[in-house]
Protein backbone atom coordinates (compact mmCIF):
# COMPACT_ATOMS: atom_id res chain seq x y z
CA UNK A 1 0.00 0.00 0.00
CA UNK A 2 0.70 3.63 -0.67
CA UNK A 3 2.64 5.43 2.40
CA UNK A 4 -0.72 8.47 2.72
CA UNK A 5 -1.02 10.33 5.84
CA UNK A 6 -3.73 9.49 7.98
CA UNK A 7 -7.08 9.43 6.85
CA UNK A 8 -9.98 11.90 7.84
CA UNK A 9 -12.62 10.98 10.28
CA UNK A 10 -14.92 8.33 8.56
CA UNK A 11 -17.75 9.98 7.12
CA UNK A 12 -19.17 7.69 5.06
CA UNK A 13 -21.27 9.22 1.92
CA UNK A 14 -18.83 12.27 1.35
CA UNK A 15 -16.92 12.13 -2.05
CA UNK A 16 -15.38 15.46 -0.96
CA UNK A 17 -12.93 13.84 1.45
CA UNK A 18 -10.88 12.81 -1.29
CA UNK A 19 -9.77 15.65 -2.36
CA UNK A 20 -6.04 16.12 -2.01
CA UNK A 21 -5.21 12.89 -1.29
CA UNK A 22 -2.66 10.44 -2.72
CA UNK A 23 -4.00 7.95 -5.28
CA UNK A 24 -4.68 4.64 -3.55
CA UNK A 25 -5.54 6.10 -0.60
CA UNK A 26 -8.69 4.37 1.07
CA UNK A 27 -11.73 5.97 2.30
CA UNK A 28 -15.30 4.89 1.94
CA UNK A 29 -17.29 6.43 0.50
CA UNK A 30 -21.05 4.93 0.37
CA UNK A 31 -23.82 4.49 2.76
CA UNK A 32 -23.17 3.94 6.38
CA UNK A 33 -22.76 1.28 7.19
CA UNK A 34 -25.15 -1.08 9.13
CA UNK A 35 -23.82 -4.53 9.02
CA UNK A 36 -20.70 -6.05 10.03
CA UNK A 37 -17.97 -6.71 7.38
CA UNK A 38 -18.07 -10.99 6.68
CA UNK A 39 -15.58 -12.68 4.18
CA UNK A 40 -17.48 -16.19 2.58
CA UNK A 41 -15.17 -18.51 0.88
CA UNK A 42 -15.90 -21.22 -1.46
CA UNK A 43 -13.30 -23.69 -2.81
CA UNK A 44 -14.32 -26.23 -5.07
CA UNK A 45 -12.02 -28.65 -7.36
CA UNK A 46 -13.71 -30.26 -10.18
CA UNK A 47 -16.80 -32.44 -8.53
CA UNK A 48 -14.45 -33.03 -5.11
CA UNK A 49 -16.16 -31.60 -2.19
CA UNK A 50 -17.13 -28.01 -1.93
CA UNK A 51 -15.72 -26.23 1.27
CA UNK A 52 -17.63 -23.67 2.60
CA UNK A 53 -16.96 -21.63 5.80
CA UNK A 54 -16.67 -17.73 7.04
CA UNK A 55 -13.02 -17.01 7.41
CA UNK A 56 -12.29 -14.84 11.00
CA UNK A 57 -9.96 -13.01 9.91
CA UNK A 58 -9.47 -11.33 6.03
CA UNK A 59 -5.41 -12.28 6.07
CA UNK A 60 -6.74 -16.12 6.56
CA UNK A 61 -7.96 -16.12 2.91
CA UNK A 62 -3.78 -16.36 2.30
CA UNK A 63 -4.18 -20.05 2.68
CA UNK A 64 -6.08 -20.45 -0.97
CA UNK A 65 -3.64 -18.16 -2.97
CA UNK A 66 -1.71 -20.22 -5.21
CA UNK A 67 -3.89 -23.66 -4.69
CA UNK A 68 -5.42 -26.17 -7.21
CA UNK A 69 -9.37 -26.03 -7.82
CA UNK A 70 -11.10 -22.64 -7.57
CA UNK A 71 -12.02 -20.06 -4.88
CA UNK A 72 -14.13 -18.05 -4.58
CA UNK A 73 -14.16 -15.06 -1.51
CA UNK A 74 -17.40 -13.33 -1.11
CA UNK A 75 -16.82 -10.20 0.92
CA UNK A 76 -19.83 -8.05 2.25
CA UNK A 77 -19.38 -4.91 3.34
CA UNK A 78 -16.63 -2.20 2.07
CA UNK A 79 -16.43 0.14 4.54
CA UNK A 80 -14.04 -2.19 6.74
CA UNK A 81 -11.02 -0.80 5.09
CA UNK A 82 -8.13 -2.94 6.92
CA UNK A 83 -10.44 -5.91 5.86
CA UNK A 84 -10.47 -4.61 1.92
CA UNK A 85 -6.71 -3.49 2.28
CA UNK A 86 -5.72 -7.38 4.01
CA UNK A 87 -7.30 -8.78 0.87
CA UNK A 88 -5.18 -6.44 -1.38
CA UNK A 89 -2.14 -7.85 0.29
CA UNK A 90 -2.88 -11.63 -0.18
CA UNK A 91 -4.11 -11.10 -3.67
CA UNK A 92 -1.81 -8.67 -4.82
CA UNK A 93 -4.40 -5.92 -5.93
CA UNK A 94 -3.50 -2.59 -7.28
CA UNK A 95 -3.89 0.17 -4.13
CA UNK A 96 -5.97 2.00 -7.08
CA UNK A 97 -8.31 -1.10 -7.37
CA UNK A 98 -8.96 -1.03 -3.75
CA UNK A 99 -9.69 2.40 -3.75
CA UNK A 100 -12.15 2.00 -6.76
CA UNK A 101 -14.03 -0.87 -4.66
CA UNK A 102 -14.45 0.95 -1.05
CA UNK A 103 -15.60 4.26 -3.14
CA UNK A 104 -19.07 3.17 -3.78
CA UNK A 105 -19.68 5.71 -6.41
CA UNK A 106 -18.40 4.22 -9.79
CA UNK A 107 -19.77 3.82 -12.88
CA UNK A 108 -19.56 0.32 -14.13
CA UNK A 109 -16.58 -0.40 -16.29
CA UNK A 110 -13.73 -3.18 -16.54
CA UNK A 111 -10.03 -3.10 -16.71
CA UNK A 112 -7.32 -5.06 -16.50
CA UNK A 113 -4.33 -4.90 -13.58
CA UNK A 114 -1.88 -7.66 -14.32
CA UNK A 115 -3.02 -11.04 -13.75
CA UNK A 116 -6.22 -10.21 -12.73
CA UNK A 117 -9.19 -7.95 -13.99
CA UNK A 118 -11.29 -5.79 -12.25
CA UNK A 119 -14.81 -5.69 -12.85
CA UNK A 120 -17.27 -2.82 -11.24
CA UNK A 121 -21.06 -3.33 -11.68
CA UNK A 122 -24.43 -1.94 -10.55
CA UNK A 123 -27.00 -4.32 -8.68
CA UNK A 124 -30.09 -3.94 -8.15
CA UNK A 125 -32.24 -5.05 -5.20
CA UNK A 126 -35.77 -5.40 -5.17
CA UNK A 127 -37.54 -3.30 -2.17
CA UNK A 128 -41.26 -4.28 -2.52
CA UNK A 129 -41.97 -2.06 0.70
CA UNK A 130 -40.41 0.82 -0.77
CA UNK A 131 -41.92 0.36 -3.83
CA UNK A 132 -38.98 0.64 -5.74
CA UNK A 133 -35.46 -0.78 -5.49
CA UNK A 134 -32.44 -0.07 -4.63
CA UNK A 135 -28.67 -0.15 -6.22
CA UNK A 136 -25.68 -1.49 -4.78
CA UNK A 137 -21.69 -1.48 -6.37
CA UNK A 138 -20.44 -5.38 -6.69
CA UNK A 139 -16.91 -5.22 -7.62
CA UNK A 140 -15.64 -8.40 -8.69
CA UNK A 141 -11.90 -9.07 -9.54
CA UNK A 142 -11.04 -11.86 -11.64
CA UNK A 143 -7.86 -14.01 -10.98
CA UNK A 144 -6.45 -17.09 -12.74
CA UNK A 145 -7.91 -19.54 -9.99
CA UNK A 146 -9.85 -17.30 -7.46
CA UNK A 147 -12.75 -15.02 -7.99
CA UNK A 148 -12.89 -11.45 -5.59
CA UNK A 149 -16.66 -10.58 -4.62
CA UNK A 150 -17.23 -7.48 -2.80
CA UNK A 151 -21.00 -6.03 -1.90
CA UNK A 152 -21.86 -3.45 -0.15
CA UNK A 153 -24.32 -5.15 2.33
CA UNK A 154 -24.84 -8.85 2.96
CA UNK A 155 -27.57 -9.91 0.74
CA UNK A 156 -29.11 -13.08 -0.94
CA UNK A 157 -28.15 -12.22 -4.46
CA UNK A 158 -25.90 -15.20 -5.01
CA UNK A 159 -27.66 -17.66 -2.97
CA UNK A 160 -28.75 -19.20 -6.47
CA UNK A 161 -24.70 -20.03 -6.95
CA UNK A 162 -23.95 -21.14 -3.77
CA UNK A 163 -26.46 -23.69 -4.08
CA UNK A 164 -25.20 -24.86 -7.48
CA UNK A 165 -22.07 -25.42 -6.16
CA UNK A 166 -23.80 -28.05 -4.28
CA UNK A 167 -24.03 -30.04 -6.95
CA UNK A 168 -20.75 -31.51 -8.24
CA UNK A 169 -22.48 -32.02 -11.69
CA UNK A 170 -23.19 -28.22 -12.39
CA UNK A 171 -21.13 -26.57 -14.90
CA UNK A 172 -19.57 -24.31 -12.90
CA UNK A 173 -17.54 -26.78 -11.25
CA UNK A 174 -16.59 -28.06 -14.28
CA UNK A 175 -15.09 -24.93 -15.26
CA UNK A 176 -12.75 -22.50 -14.22
CA UNK A 177 -12.72 -19.03 -12.27
CA UNK A 178 -13.84 -17.41 -15.22
CA UNK A 179 -16.88 -19.25 -15.66
CA UNK A 180 -17.84 -18.47 -11.79
CA UNK A 181 -17.60 -14.98 -12.39
CA UNK A 182 -19.54 -14.97 -15.26
CA UNK A 183 -22.37 -16.90 -13.47
CA UNK A 184 -22.16 -13.78 -10.66
CA UNK A 185 -22.41 -10.96 -13.89
CA UNK A 186 -25.64 -13.25 -14.87
CA UNK A 187 -27.51 -13.23 -11.52
CA UNK A 188 -26.74 -10.02 -11.19
CA UNK A 189 -27.75 -8.67 -14.64
CA UNK A 190 -31.17 -10.96 -14.43
CA UNK A 191 -32.06 -8.63 -11.68
CA UNK A 192 -32.47 -6.12 -13.58
CA UNK A 193 -35.20 -7.95 -15.41
CA UNK A 194 -37.47 -8.19 -12.03
CA UNK A 195 -36.89 -4.80 -11.47
CA UNK A 196 -37.87 -4.06 -14.94
CA UNK A 197 -40.79 -5.38 -14.83
CA UNK A 198 -42.29 -4.05 -11.88
CA UNK A 199 -41.25 -0.99 -13.23
CA UNK A 200 -43.74 -1.67 -16.66
CA UNK A 201 -46.19 -2.66 -14.26
CA UNK A 202 -46.45 0.53 -12.39
CA UNK A 203 -45.99 2.12 -16.00
CA UNK A 204 -49.52 0.15 -16.80
CA UNK A 205 -51.08 1.35 -13.73
CA UNK A 206 -50.44 4.76 -14.15
CA UNK A 207 -51.56 4.97 -17.72
CA UNK A 208 -54.95 3.36 -16.14
CA UNK A 209 -55.14 6.11 -13.55
CA UNK A 210 -54.55 9.17 -15.85
CA UNK A 211 -57.48 7.37 -18.20
CA UNK A 212 -59.70 7.51 -15.41
CA UNK A 213 -59.01 10.44 -12.89
CA UNK A 214 -55.65 12.26 -13.75
CA UNK A 215 -54.51 14.04 -10.41
CA UNK A 216 -51.66 15.69 -8.94
CA UNK A 217 -50.27 12.51 -7.26
CA UNK A 218 -50.10 11.25 -10.60
CA UNK A 219 -47.97 13.26 -12.04
CA UNK A 220 -45.58 13.13 -9.15
CA UNK A 221 -45.52 9.46 -9.87
CA UNK A 222 -44.55 9.71 -13.12
CA UNK A 223 -41.77 11.85 -12.56
CA UNK A 224 -40.48 9.48 -9.72
CA UNK A 225 -40.80 6.47 -12.52
CA UNK A 226 -39.15 9.19 -14.68
CA UNK A 227 -36.05 9.29 -12.21
CA UNK A 228 -36.17 5.82 -11.50
CA UNK A 229 -35.28 5.06 -15.03
CA UNK A 230 -32.47 7.40 -15.20
CA UNK A 231 -31.38 5.72 -12.57
CA UNK A 232 -31.43 2.76 -14.43
CA UNK A 233 -29.99 3.98 -17.09
CA UNK A 234 -26.66 5.17 -15.81
CA UNK A 235 -26.41 1.73 -14.59
CA UNK A 236 -26.54 -0.07 -17.38
CA UNK A 237 -25.33 1.80 -20.43
CA UNK A 238 -21.83 1.58 -18.86
CA UNK A 239 -22.20 -2.04 -18.25
CA UNK A 240 -22.75 -2.78 -21.61
CA UNK A 241 -19.46 -1.44 -22.93
CA UNK A 242 -17.52 -3.45 -20.08
CA UNK A 243 -19.13 -7.03 -21.09
CA UNK A 244 -18.51 -6.18 -24.77
CA UNK A 245 -14.77 -5.80 -24.15
CA UNK A 246 -14.55 -8.95 -21.67
CA UNK A 247 -16.44 -10.62 -24.38
CA UNK A 248 -13.63 -10.10 -26.75
CA UNK A 249 -11.26 -12.68 -24.76
CA UNK A 250 -8.15 -10.25 -25.05
CA UNK A 251 -6.88 -11.72 -21.93
CA UNK A 252 -5.78 -15.48 -20.88
CA UNK A 253 -8.15 -14.85 -17.86
CA UNK A 254 -11.13 -15.79 -20.21
CA UNK A 255 -10.91 -19.16 -21.62
CA UNK A 256 -12.79 -19.64 -25.49
CA UNK A 257 -14.85 -21.54 -23.55
CA UNK A 258 -16.74 -19.50 -21.55
CA UNK A 259 -17.00 -16.22 -24.61
CA UNK A 260 -20.37 -17.33 -25.82
CA UNK A 261 -21.80 -17.45 -22.31
CA UNK A 262 -20.09 -13.75 -22.10
CA UNK A 263 -21.94 -12.75 -25.43
CA UNK A 264 -24.76 -14.09 -24.35
CA UNK A 265 -25.16 -12.21 -20.91
CA UNK A 266 -23.90 -9.16 -22.95
CA UNK A 267 -27.28 -9.99 -25.18
CA UNK A 268 -29.27 -9.38 -22.18
CA UNK A 269 -27.35 -6.44 -21.24
CA UNK A 270 -28.54 -4.90 -24.67
CA UNK A 271 -32.20 -6.03 -24.30
CA UNK A 272 -31.97 -4.61 -20.50
CA UNK A 273 -30.92 -1.06 -21.99
CA UNK A 274 -33.54 -1.57 -25.01
CA UNK A 275 -36.01 -1.94 -22.16
CA UNK A 276 -35.30 0.72 -20.12
CA UNK A 277 -35.34 2.83 -23.56
CA UNK A 278 -39.15 1.78 -24.19
CA UNK A 279 -39.97 2.56 -20.71
CA UNK A 280 -38.27 5.80 -20.85
CA UNK A 281 -40.38 6.94 -23.85
CA UNK A 282 -43.31 5.46 -22.08
CA UNK A 283 -43.11 7.82 -18.98
CA UNK A 284 -42.65 10.61 -21.39
CA UNK A 285 -46.02 9.47 -23.42
CA UNK A 286 -47.50 9.44 -19.75
CA UNK A 287 -46.69 12.98 -18.91
CA UNK A 288 -48.16 13.98 -22.64
CA UNK A 289 -51.42 11.49 -21.77
CA UNK A 290 -51.58 13.61 -18.03
CA UNK A 291 -51.27 16.91 -20.20
CA UNK A 292 -53.63 16.18 -22.86
CA UNK A 293 -56.28 14.81 -19.89
CA UNK A 294 -56.35 17.71 -18.20
CA UNK A 295 -56.43 20.21 -20.94
CA UNK A 296 -59.99 17.86 -21.54
CA UNK A 297 -60.96 17.99 -18.84
CA UNK A 298 -60.29 22.07 -18.69
CA UNK A 299 -61.97 21.58 -22.20
CA UNK A 300 -65.30 20.01 -20.72
CA UNK A 301 -65.40 22.51 -17.55
CA UNK A 302 -65.58 25.33 -20.08
CA UNK A 303 -67.90 24.18 -22.36
CA UNK A 304 -70.31 23.68 -19.73
CA UNK A 305 -69.49 27.18 -18.45
CA UNK A 306 -69.95 28.64 -21.84
CA UNK A 307 -73.22 26.88 -22.54
CA UNK A 308 -74.41 28.21 -19.28
CA UNK A 309 -72.89 32.18 -19.81
CA UNK A 310 -74.63 31.69 -23.34
CA UNK A 311 -78.15 30.89 -21.77
CA UNK A 312 -77.82 33.67 -19.46
CA UNK A 313 -76.84 36.17 -21.93
CA UNK A 314 -80.36 36.82 -23.48
CA UNK A 315 -81.80 36.58 -20.00
CA UNK A 316 -80.12 38.91 -18.37
CA UNK A 317 -80.62 41.24 -21.88
CA UNK A 318 -84.51 40.99 -20.93
CA UNK A 319 -83.85 41.49 -16.84
CA UNK A 320 -81.93 44.35 -17.72
CA UNK A 321 -84.74 46.22 -20.25
CA UNK A 322 -86.87 45.51 -17.86
CA UNK A 323 -85.12 46.43 -14.84
CA UNK A 324 -84.60 50.27 -15.96
CA UNK A 325 -86.27 52.95 -14.78
CA UNK A 326 -88.11 54.66 -16.95
CA UNK A 327 -92.05 56.02 -16.66
CA UNK A 328 -93.48 55.27 -19.51
CA UNK A 329 -92.74 51.33 -20.34
CA UNK A 330 -96.05 49.73 -21.83
CA UNK A 331 -95.66 46.21 -20.48
CA UNK A 332 -95.60 48.05 -16.93
CA UNK A 333 -98.99 48.71 -16.27
CA UNK A 334 -99.89 45.68 -18.41
CA UNK A 335 -101.39 42.97 -16.41
CA UNK A 336 -99.97 39.91 -17.90
CA UNK A 337 -96.74 41.49 -18.18
CA UNK A 338 -94.90 40.00 -15.61
CA UNK A 339 -96.01 35.83 -16.34
CA UNK A 340 -95.59 37.02 -19.75
CA UNK A 341 -91.79 38.06 -19.50
CA UNK A 342 -91.26 35.01 -17.70
CA UNK A 343 -92.46 32.50 -20.16
CA UNK A 344 -90.37 34.58 -22.99
CA UNK A 345 -87.24 33.44 -20.91
CA UNK A 346 -88.08 29.89 -20.36
CA UNK A 347 -88.74 30.07 -23.73
CA UNK A 348 -85.44 31.11 -24.67
CA UNK A 349 -83.56 29.01 -22.23
CA UNK A 350 -85.06 26.22 -23.41
CA UNK A 351 -84.47 26.99 -27.08
CA UNK A 352 -80.93 27.65 -26.53
CA UNK A 353 -80.70 24.30 -24.55
CA UNK A 354 -82.66 22.20 -27.57
CA UNK A 355 -79.89 23.92 -29.73
CA UNK A 356 -76.89 23.38 -28.03
CA UNK A 357 -78.21 19.75 -27.47
CA UNK A 358 -78.99 18.90 -31.22
CA UNK A 359 -74.96 19.77 -31.50
CA UNK A 360 -73.75 18.04 -29.24
CA UNK A 361 -72.42 20.24 -27.14
CA UNK A 362 -74.39 18.97 -23.84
Amino acid sequence: MTNAPAAPPHRPGRPSLKIGMSPGTLIHVGRPPDQAVTVEVCHFEGDGPLEQRVLGRADEAAAYRGVGGVTWIDVNGVHDLAVVEQLGQVFGLHPLLLEDIVNTHQRPKLEVHGDHLFLVLKMLLDDPEADGFEIEQVSVVIGPRYVLTFQERERDTFDTIRRRLQDPATRIRQHGADFLAYALVDTIVDNYFAVLERVGDRIAELEDEILESPGREALGQIFSVKGSLVELRRAAWPLRDALSTMGRGDTPLIQPATLPYLRDVQDHALRVIDTIETYRDMATTLVEMYMSSVSNRLNEVMRVLTVIATIFIPLTFVAGVYGMNFRFMPELAWRWGYPMIWGVMIAIALGLLAFFHRRGWT
